[in-house]
């Protein structure tokens, strides 16, 4: 392997596809990208047309690729990450989608939930997963499904039809049906998962009442999952190497590789990740146990926060409030205040997930008065978005004994400064804000080079250029205690309201 290779990655993400070009060390080169459609069919109900996503991906691909025909002959492998717990019914023959592909914000398996908590089978769940019974993981979902297409439930369980999370419907799709496979941290994302014995539990999809006719070859992220010439934008075929879910994979760039490494991802929702090390550990705090990765047959564990609404408040206010026009608004706006004026803002749009897991509640406005502008409110937002994050991160530090000195974070919000420096304070502890934002492309890169042997082992990738921003606490401690006890108290008005209806 020469300077001159490149990798191509696929970022699948909630809200868009986006194809890049990256250097083995790092370094995008370009990018193309295309929205896809937000379905909602009923309140509480998300999803995506699945052959609108495949589609998005062999048009964003091949736009790059035309772009940049002097790059094609040094492109060694395709890398692939994903939205890990949305997923597709997609037939074996054809690998066309049976049904629209189901979001991870979707609710439509809550009924699922609560009646398998009330069974007692919550424990036995989170211990063998790490994961709660939860409609944010694919399994109630599809339950769901099935119960309301009894073809679906015919085909899958005699393996005409075939159940893949994002990633490995497009692998199966980008190889014309000869891979049929995921890797370990999405397959750790359906709930019917060992994660101490990194396979498929026959006992989890019987709690869900699941029967499969095949489930997905788990892989770990490093290894071969075919080849593919992107229905001929590339003139040859070339592996597909380097396959993660998008939050592992942030993780996984921001080079968090000894335990006590966190990351924040700001995205649509987010994810918040703290390693954890080789041993399983279960969260009493409200927090998930997930797979961070699986490299040579070893495991590493991370905790993990899940938060439904963090990026999507932001949206939110453009939207439907008509707040602000662009979410670079935001900071102006908060800084044109000297506070919130005791407004406090409690995004629960579908629930509150980490680390309090109500899926009943909704999202509330605290705290106005007369006095109160739009400035306050877009400002509460915004404080919103870290005093969740600082929520978990407490959980999680509680939880592993560990106390935080410094937290990563990538995604889309990293660039609005306020934000990341409320989270240093809210914390005291440092933030390392990655100045791209592209982290969970380039953690399926790194993987791929690994397979590609490109690079050879962490301290490799270490050693490697990283541009951050670095935050660190500027307010007083006891302030930041105070602020934070008042959010605690606007939640705790929102988690016992009385039920309307």
């Amino acid at each position: 392997m020469n300077s001159e290779n490149l990798f191509l990655v696929i970022d699948q993400s909630t809200s868009s596809t986006k194809a890049m070009l990256f250097t083995p060390d790092g370094r995008l080169i370009d990018q193309e990208w295309l929205l896809h459609r937000q379905i909602y069919p009923s309140a509480g109900w998300v999803e995506h047309d699945a052959e609108e996503i495949f589609n998005n991906t062999l048009n964003t691909a091949s736009s790059l690729l035309q772009r940049h025909p002097e790059h094609w002959n040094n492109i060694v492998a395709l890398s692939i990450t994903n939205q890990r717990e949305t997923f597709v019914i997609f037939d074996r023959e054809t690998g066309r989608p049976l049904h629209n592909a189901i979001v991870w914000q979707c609710r439509r398996g809550d009924d699922i939930c609560k009646q398998l908590i009330s069974a007692g089978n919550d424990e036995a769940v989170h211990t063998l997963t790490g994961l709660k019974i939860d409609t944010y993981f694919p399994a109630s979902k599809l339950r769901w499904l099935l119960d309301a297409r009894a073809d679906l439930r015919t085909k899958l369980k005699d393996g005409s039809a075939l159940f893949g999370t994002i990633d490995t419907y497009l692998t199966y799709r980008l190889t014309d049906g000869k891979v049929y496979a995921t890797d370990h941290t999405n397959a750790s994302r359906t709930l019917f998962y060992d994660i101490e014995k990194l396979g498929w539990s026959e006992d989890l999809c019987k709690v869900f009442g699941l029967e499969f006719g095949l489930l997905p070859d788990v892989r770990e992220s490093t290894a071969w999952y075919g080849d593919t010439d992107l229905n001929g934008s590339l003139d040859r075929r070339i592996p597909i190497c380097g396959v993660m879910g998008d939050s592992q994979a942030a993780l996984f760039a921001q080079r968090c590789f000894t335990p006590g490494g966190a990351k924040v991802t700001f995205g649509t929702g987010s994810s918040i990740l703290l390693n954890i090390g080789h041993e399983k550990r279960l969260s009493a705090q409200g927090t998930v146990t997930a797979l961070g990765w699986v490299l040579q047959g070893q495991p590493t564990y991370a905790f993990e926060g899940i938060i439904n609404f963090t990026g999507a408040t932001i949206s939110w206010m453009r939207d439907q409030l008509q707040l602000i026009e662009n979410p670079n608004e935001t900071e102006t706006l908060a800084r044109s205040v000297s506070g919130s004026d005791g407004v406090y803002f409690i995004p629960a749009f579908v629930g509150l997930s980490a680390p309090y897991w109500r899926a009943d509640v909704r999202a509330a406005i605290l705290g106005m008065s007369p006095s109160t502008t739009r400035a306050h409110i877009v400002r509460a937002a915004l404080e919103s978005i870290g005093y969740i994050v600082t929520d978990v991160l407490k959980a999680m530090g509680e939880d592993a004994g560990i106390k935080l000195s410094t937290v990563h974070a990538d995604g889309g919000a990293v660039r609005n400064a306020f934000l990341m420096q409320f989270v240093a304070d809210l914390n005291q502890l440092k933030v390392r804000a990655a100045q791209t934002p592209e982290l969970s492309a380039l953690g399926a890169v790194f993987n791929g080079c690994l397979g590609m042997q490109v690079h050879n082992s962490f301290e490799d990738l270490e050693k490697l250029p990283f541009g951050f921003v670095k935050y660190t606490a500027s307010m007083e401690a006891g302030r930041a205690e105070e602020l934070f006890a008042g959010w605690r108290s606007a939640v705790q008005q929102v988690l016992y309201q009385p039920k309307q209806g």
